[in-house]
C-alpha cells in the first residue's frame, strides 16, 4: 500500500452541511482511507491508496456533486512529436502519471498542450519536466518575453533543421537511387556491378540513415522507452530492415543477393519531404490565430508628464492615456476622453463598415482607428484586453477534443503495434508460400512504410483548428470543440426577446399628430417630451433622449402632476396638457373614431401607445417600443433554411409577445415567462434527446444558456452571459448564429471525410502492400508488388490529403 495525503482547495461550501456532503461522497470512495472536508478552512484532507485510486478520480467526485477544485490553465506550444500517438503519450503520461493534474489534452495538428492543474499539488515546472522526461518539448516564454515570438522561433528554427536534414536527403539519396535504378534496368555498363559500386551505395545511404533518419530512430526510442509506439517505430523499423539487410550482404558477399540502399534512403527523404509540407500545410490551418496575434502592436505611444512617450505593449498600465494618430492599429481597450473618428471593428464582428467613436464611446484593442485623433484611457491591458481573450478562446477551442476523435483515437492507440503484427505476419506468410526471403522482406517493409497513423490524427484536429478560424475570422468564438460538433445537431434554436431579438431598449417608431391638432410630428414630440422631461419611467426618458437626439429644444414644465397608473400633467406656455395612457382620454370621451383605431393598430403590433391632449382635446399619439435589431428577421429566415425550429421567450405580455413573434416569423412564442423558468423551459424542449440551443445577453440568460445543450452568448452583453456560453458572438448580431451552425455542419462534414480518407487509405493499401493483389494477373505489376518508395509517397500524400481538406473551410460559403 501507498499511502498519500492530499490538501484540496474546494469553493463553493455554503455551510457545514455542504463540507459533511463531500466527507461523505469522498469516504465512500474505493481506495480513500480518511477524508474531512472543512468549510471553515475551505478544503479537504484526504488520504488515499495510490495504488487504488488516483487524486484525480477524486477531484472528479468532489465536482460531480457540484463543488469546485480551484485550477490553473495553461496551454502550451508542444515540439517533438511525429504522430498523434505522441499526442496520446503525453496526454497519458500526464492524466495518469503526474498527481495534481486534472486534464491534459494534446492536439497533434495545432500541437499545443492545453493542461488543467491544481497549483498547491504540482507546479507548472513538475508539467514541463514528466513531459521533457518522455522526449518532448514544451515552449516556455521567460519572463519580459512574448510566448508567441518565441513559439514562432522555435517553430522556424525545428523547421529549417527538418529542411536542412531533408536537403542532404535529397543530395545523397537522389544520385543513389538514379545510379541503383539505371543499373536494375541496364541503363549503365557493366561497371555498376562492380563490388565498389554497393560500398559507394552504402557511403551515400549512411548519412540519409543516421543524419535525415536520426529523429525516426531518436522518436522510436524513446516511445520504446516509455512502452508505447509512433510512427516513428515504423518508420524506423522499415527503414532499417532495408538498410542493415543490404549491410549484412555487403559485409557478407557469401550470401549473394541485391542491396537495397536506395529503398531505405528514397523512404526516409520521401517520409521527411511529407512531414516538412504537413508543417507547412498545417500551419495554415492555424492561420486565424496568426491573423489575431498579429493585430496587436508591439508599441504604444503613452503620454507621460505632458508628453508623448512611445513603450512597448507590455509596458502599458491601466489608467495609462494613449494616444492614436489616423490609421494606426489600438494596442488595448480603454475609454476615448478626447477626439472623434471612424474604427474598423472587423476583427470583432467580420462586419467591414467602420464605427463612428466619440468621447466616452470604448475602443477595442487590435481595431484600426481612421482619420480622426484619438486619445484615450486604458480600461484593459495584457491579457485581460478583448483580443487577447478572443485569442485564448480560439486557442483552447482549438486545443480541446472533439467527441467525434475518440474512435480515431481508440484505433491510433493500438494502431502501431497492429500495422507490425501485420507486417510480420505478412513476411512469415510470403516466405512460407514462396520460400524467398527478399520478395516477403519488401512487402514486409511496404506494410510498415505504407501504414499512416498521422491521417488519423490529424483528420479531426486539423478540420476543428480551421473551423472554429473560419467562426474567428466572422465574429464567431467556439468556446470548445464540443460546441462545434454539436451545434450541428442543434433542432431548436430558444431566443430571448429583449436585447436579443429586439434592441433592449426602447425607442419612439411613431409620431403621428391628429389632423385638427395643427402640429407637426416635430411639434408633438417637442410638448409631450418637455412634459416627461425629468422623467424617471423608461417610456418618459426613451421619449426624452429620442428627442434631444433629433436636436429638439425642451422646455421647462410648471405645475408638473404626476397621476398615478395614467400619466402626467403640465403647463407649458399658459396651456395645460396631458400625456399618458389612453385610457384616461377615453374616460373624458376626448378622441375620435380615427384616433381610437389608430391607437388599437398600434397596440396590435405590440407597441405602447401615449396620447397627447390639450384641455380634452387630442393633439396626436406617440408609441414607443423596443424595437427589432435590423438583421432579427434575417437571422430567423436563415435558421428556418436550416431546418431549425425557432421560440421566443418573453417576460412580455402575450400581446405584444405575439406581435414581435409574427413580425420576425418564429415558429413559437412563450410569453409572460419569468427569468428563473427560462432554463425550465429550455429543459422541456430538450425531452426525447432533442438538442436546443439557447440565445441570450444577460444575467438572466444565464442559467438557460447553461441548461442548453448549445449557449450562445451575445457579445455586447454582459460577462455574465459570455461566460456561460459556449458560443459567443462577438458581433453582437443575431446574424451570427446561422453561421455558427453553417461552420459546425461544414467542420463535421469535412471530419467525417477526413476520417473516410484515412480509414480508407489504410484499410485499403495495408492490404495491398502485403500482397493481397498478387495473384490477379488483372492488376499492373506495381500494384502486385507494391515497392516501399511507392509505400513511402502515398504514406506523406495522405497526411497531406487529410490537411489540405482541412483547409478548405477557410474558403467555405457562410452567407
Amino acid at each position: 500500500m501507498s499511502e498519500q495525503t492530499l490538501n484540496l482547495p474546494i469553493t463553493g461550501m455554503t455551510c457545514a452541511n455542504c463540507a459533511a456532503n463531500i466527507t461523505r461522497t469522498v469516504s465512500k470512495l474505493d481506495g480513500v482511507t480518511n477524508a474531512n472536508a472543512n468549510f471553515a478552512a475551505e478544503n479537504a484532507m484526504v488520504s488515499f491508496d495510490t495504488d487504488k485510486i488516483g487524486s484525480n478520480d477524486i477531484i472528479h467526485k468532489i465536482q460531480d456533486i457540484g463543488f469546485k477544485v480551484p485550477m490553473s490553465r495553461k496551454e502550451m506550444p508542444v515540439t517533438g512529436m511525429s504522430c498523434a500517438n505522441c499526442a496520446a503519450n503525453i496526454e497519458r503520461t500526464l492524466n495518469k502519471k503526474v498527481e495534481g493534474v486534472v486534464s491534459a489534452s494534446v492536439n497533434f495538428a495545432s500541437e499545443r498542450l492545453l493542461v488543467d492543474y491544481i497549483p498547491s499539488i504540482v507546479s507548472f515546472d513538475i508539467i514541463v519536466a514528466a513531459v521533457k522526461k518522455i522526449g518532448f518539448d514544451l515552449i516556455v516564454a521567460d519572463d519580459g518575453q512574448d510566448e508567441e515570438d518565441v513559439e514562432e522561433i522555435a517553430r522556424n528554427a525545428e523547421i529549417k533543421d527538418q529542411m536542412q536534414k531533408f536537403v542532404v536527403g535529397v543530395v545523397f539519396a537522389l544520385p543513389l537511387f538514379l545510379i541503383s535504378m539505371s543499373r536494375d534496368f541496364g541503363l549503365i555498363g557493366p561497371w555498376s556491378h562492380a563490388s565498389w559500386v554497393n560500398w559507394f551505395f552504402l557511403f551515400l545511404a549512411t548519412p540519409v540513415q543516421f543524419y535525415t533518419g536520426i529523429d525516426y530512430y531518436v522518436g522510436a526510442y524513446k516511445n520504446l522507452r516509455n512502452k508505447s509506439t509512433n510512427m516513428d517505430v515504423l518508420i524506423a523499423l522499415g527503414s532499417s530492415v532495408a538498410y542493415f539487410y543490404s549491410l549484412c550482404i555487403l559485409i557478407l558477399p557469401g550470401l549473394g543477393g541485391h542491396v537495397y540502399f536506395e529503398t531505405s534512403a528514397v523512404i526516409i527523404t520521401l517520409i521527411k519531404f511529407g512531414k516538412l509540407l504537413e508543417a507547412r500545410t498545417k500551419g495554415k490551418t492555424g492561420g486565424a490565430i496568426k491573423k489575431l496575434i498579429g493585430l496587436q502592436p508591439k508599441t504604444a505611444t503613452i503620454i507621460e508628464n505632458g508628453a508623448e512617450k512611445e513603450i512597448s505593449i507590455s509596458m502599458v498600465q491601466l489608467n495609462d492615456i494613449i494616444v492614436i494618430r489616423p490609421g494606426e492599429r489600438i494596442p488595448v481597450d480603454g475609454v476615448i476622453i478626447e477626439g472623434e473618428s471612424a474604427v474598423d471593428e472587423s476583427m470583432l464582428s467580420g462586419e467591414p463598415i467602420p464605427i463612428d467613436k466619440i468621447k466616452d464611446d470604448k475602443v477595442t484593442g487590435g481595431t484600426v482607428n481612421g482619420q480622426g485623433l484619438l486619445k484615450f484611457v486604458a480600461t484593459r491591458v495584457g491579457k485581460d484586453t478583448a483580443l487577447s481573450q478572443i485569442i485564448r478562446l480560439v486557442q483552447e477551442a482549438q486545443g480541446s477534443k472533439a467527441p467525434i476523435q475518440a474512435l480515431a483515437d481508440k484505433v491510433a492507440a493500438i494502431f502501431v503495434p497492429a500495422v507490425i503484427g501485420i507486417a510480420l505476419i505478412t513476411f512469415g506468410i510470403w516466405w512460407g508460400i514462396t520460400g524467398e526471403f527478399v520478395p516477403s522482406m519488401i512487402r514486409m517493409v511496404a506494410v510498415l512504410v505504407i501504414a499512416c497513423p498521422c491521417a488519423l490524427g490529424l483528420a479531426t484536429p486539423t478540420a476543428i483548428m480551421a473551423g472554429t478560424g473560419k467562426g474567428a475570422e466572422n465574429g464567431i468564438l467556439f468556446k470548445r470543440s464540443e460546441a462545434l460538433e454539436n451545434a450541428a445537431k442543434l433542432e431548436i434554436i430558444v431566443m430571448d426577446k429583449t436585447g436579443t431579438i429586439t434592441m433592449g431598449k426602447p425607442t419612439v417608431v411613431d409620431r403621428i399628430p391628429a389632423k385638427t391638432s395643427g402640429l407637426s410630428a416635430d411639434e408633438l414630440l417637442t410638448i409631450s417630451a418637455s412634459l416627461e422631461k425629468g422623467s424617471e419611467h423608461p417610456i418618459g426618458k426613451a421619449i426624452v433622449a429620442f428627442a434631444r437626439d433629433k436636436g429638439l429644444v425642451l422646455s421647462d414644465p410648471k405645475n408638473f402632476k404626476a397621476v398615478s397608473g395614467f400619466g402626467v400633467e403640465a403647463q407649458l406656455d399658459d396651456s395645460v396638457f396631458r400625456f399618458g395612457k389612453p385610457l384616461w382620454f377615453e374616460q373624458d370621451s376626448g378622441y375620435s373614431d380615427v384616433i381610437r383605431e389608430m391607437i388599437l393598430e398600434l397596440q396590435n403590433k405590440g407597441r405602447t401607445v401615449m396620447v397627447l391632449a390639450k384641455d380634452k382635446d387630442v393633439l396626436g399619439v406617440i408609441s414607443v417600443s423596443d424595437v427589432l435589431k435590423p438583421e432579427s428577421k434575417k437571422a430567423i429566415q436563415e435558421l428556418h433554411a436550416e431546418n431549425l425550429k425557432v421560440v421566443m421567450l418573453t417576460g412580455d405580455n402575450l400581446q405584444t409577445a405575439k406581435a414581435i413573434g409574427n413580425e420576425v416569423n418564429v415558429d413559437d412564442v412563450q410569453a409572460e415567462v419569468r427569468p428563473e423558468e427560462k432554463s425550465g423551459k429550455v429543459k422541456a424542449f430538450q425531452k426525447n434527446n432533442v438538442l436546443v440551443g439557447m440565445v441570450g445577453d444577460g444575467i438572466n440568460d444565464a442559467p438557460a444558456l447553461a441548461q442548453a445543450d448549445i449557449g450562445f452568448a451575445i457579445g455586447t452583453g454582459t460577462d455574465v452571459a459570455i461566460e456561460t456560453g459556449d458560443v459567443i458572438l462577438s458581433s453582437g448580431k443575431l446574424t451570427g448564429i446561422p453561421k455558427a451552425i453553417k461552420i459546425s455542419r461544414k467542420t463535421i462534414a469535412t471530419i467525417k471525410q477526413n476520417l473516410f480518407l484515412a480509414f480508407v487509405y489504410n484499410i485499403i493499401l495495408i492490404p495491398v502492400a502485403a500482397g493481397i493483389l498478387a495473384p490477379f494477373d488483372m492488376f499492373p505489376e506495381f500494384l502486385r508488388q507494391l515497392h516501399p518508395i511507392l509505400a513511402a509517397l502515398a504514406m506523406a500524400a495522405s497526411s497531406i490529403s487529410v490537411v489540405t481538406n482541412s483547409l478548405r473551410l477557410y474558403n467555405a460559403d457562410i452567407s
